[in-house]
């Protein structure tokens, strides 16, 4: 079996994020970039079902600028079998990567896609499930666990209630929670190895897509700040507060 990881080049975690000062987006010129934390979860995840004799190969895709290719030689370094690129200057959006990844798996035939449940500069949480939608294939969400099978994965999903446990026939498209693995660290050698390993690079048009952004972002702001707390002398007086100033209860 073919495992399809796709991955997305996003400002790393630790960099706090700062705002044009005209409003139009976030600054991303001098920041450092990096994969995105939940996608390097489904590498991990890919990675230990081929490890395990689950899978033959593991093929990572992103759609991004030309640095993207960057993120696509870690998932390599990492173990990944081969890359593919998606090149474009777009603001892709959810639905077009979906389409996207719809030809990448017409061509690649996987039995599998391990998608990071989201991405974590747009936080959308759609890509996996339109993914699935399009292909007319099962979808596990917020996977904490995943056991291959014969034609079938069991899949542990990550609920409000707690931990729901289905069974999705393959070919499948699972979601990625924070708690199904820790990621590995690519080792020098290994990010060696990596700039030998083949990556195709391919463009929208290649798959019939059109990238255009439906949506426009009119304005981008910062949060405003906390307000300080108020200390309070009894019960009566919090509930008093938080019916009558905070419209909580």
């Amino acid at each position: 079996m073919k495992i399809l990881v796709p991955v997305k080049r996003v400002v790393d975690y630790n960099v706090k994020i700062r705002v044009k000062p005209d409003g139009s987006g976030v600054e991303l010129a001098n920041v450092k970039m990096s994969m995105n934390p939940f996608d390097e979860i489904s590498v991990e995840e890919a990675l230990r079902l081929k490890e395990a004799g689950k899978a033959e190969e593991v093929v990572v895709v992103s759609i991004g600028p030309a640095k993207a290719e960057e993120t696509l030689r870690t998932a390599l370094a990492m173990g990944a079998d081969r890359a593919i690129l998606i090149e474009t200057d777009e603001a892709v959006e959810p639905l077009a990567v979906a389409k996207l990844l719809k030809g990448v798996v017409a061509a690649e035939n996987p039995g599998l896609v391990i998608v990071g449940k989201q991405a974590i500069d747009d936080d959308s949480n759609q890509t996996g499930q339109m993914l699935a939608a399009l292909l007319g294939w099962s979808q596990a969400t917020f996977a904490s666990k995943v056991e291959i099978g014969e034609s079938a994965a069991t899949v542990t999903r990550e609920v409000d209630g707690g931990l729901q446990t289905v069974s999705v026939k393959l070919p499948a498209v699972v979601t990625t929670d924070l708690r199904l693995n820790e990621p590995r660290y690519a080792s020098l050698p290994n990010i060696m190895k990596a700039k030998k390993k083949p990556l195709d690079k391919k463009t929208p048009g290649d798959f019939g897509v059109d990238v255009s952004p439906r949506l426009k972002v009119l304005k981008t702001e910062e949060p405003g700040g906390r307000k300080a707390g108020v200390k309070v002398g009894s019960v009566a007086e919090l509930v008093d507060k938080l019916k009558n100033e905070a419209g909580v209860l």
